[in-house]
């Protein structure tokens, strides 16, 4: 497990519970359709260059994950003083990590709109983050 990772699950074990709750927000893009599995028989029908075990995916379509391109790894909400819940976004970046335009341009999109968002590194960043918002 790398350095983000390690980070992401102690900042989501941290806010599981209480006042302030965040999920992993998976981005990305797969395959669905009509999945044909190759076995020895229908080895020739499929094609020369599949072998036994490999799944061809049928009439497929693209299944995109996700909020959009760029939006954060941790996403959630934060319930203010007031009893309004404010939405949050983290960033989890490695020591040595840079956020990509994407990333950047969504982070600035939530705070402009009243959320909590920044890239974090470490759980005092995320408590920095969430808890310095107005």
């Amino acid at each position: 497990m790398g350095a983000e990772q390690i980070t992401q699950q102690r900042i989501l074990l941290q806010y599981s519970k209480g006042p302030v709750r965040l999920w992993r927000n998976n981005v990305g893009t797969g395959w669905a359709g009509r999945a044909d599995r190759a076995t020895p028989q229908n080895l020739r029908a499929l094609a020369a260059s599949i072998r036994p075990g490999d799944v061809v995916v049928r009439q497929a379509r693209p299944l995109h994950a996700g909020l959009c391109v760029g939006s954060s790894d941790l996403i959630g909400f934060r319930t203010r003083p007031d009893g309004i819940a404010q939405f949050v976004a983290l960033e989890v970046k490695s020591p040595t990590g840079r956020p990509t335009k994407e990333q950047t341009a969504f982070l600035d999109h939530i705070t402009q709109a009243g959320g909590c968002a920044g890239v974090v590194r470490s759980i005092t960043d995320a408590d920095t983050v969430i808890h310095s918002a107005v």
